[in-house]
């Protein structure tokens, strides 16, 4: 569902539509998320993100190959974008754990949902 750029604060660039449902699982705050379809086109991208200009923009993709190539490309096209990691051992976004994206999400002061970030979770907090 699409938001209007007045409620929202944060844009975030993910690769695919199973991305994009696995970070609205954790989140609890309204955010815009842009899928690219795992493809570069810039000025499809700034079409989409323009509404939402003066919004804090952030990038997480996946930790493979095509994701680092995207990366990369979107790096040099939107320098002031905030980039966000899965560990590789995950390789996909949409297949990184809840607690451990919720966790990503949170520490870039994402607002999340606190059962997913209740215990360990098998990973360091420090």
């Amino acid at each position: 569902m699409e938001k209007s750029p007045l409620q929202v604060e944060k844009v975030l660039i993910v690769e695919g539509r199973t991305d994009k449902e696995q970070v609205e699982r954790v989140l609890q705050e309204p955010v815009q998320i842009i899928c690219t379809q795992g493809s570069y086109d810039m000025e499809r991208l700034e079409e989409e993100i323009l509404p939402f200009e003066g919004a804090e923009l952030y990038i997480l993709v996946d930790a493979d190959e095509a994701g680092n190539k995207l990366r990369q490309q979107l790096k040099r096209e939107l320098p002031n974008a905030k980039h966000l990691y899965t560990r590789k051992m995950y390789g996909e976004v949409a297949c990184t754990p809840l607690s451990y994206l919720a966790k990503i999400l949170a520490d870039a002061h994402f607002l999340v949902r606190s059962e997913h970030l209740q215990g360990n979770h098998g990973f360091n907090r420090s």
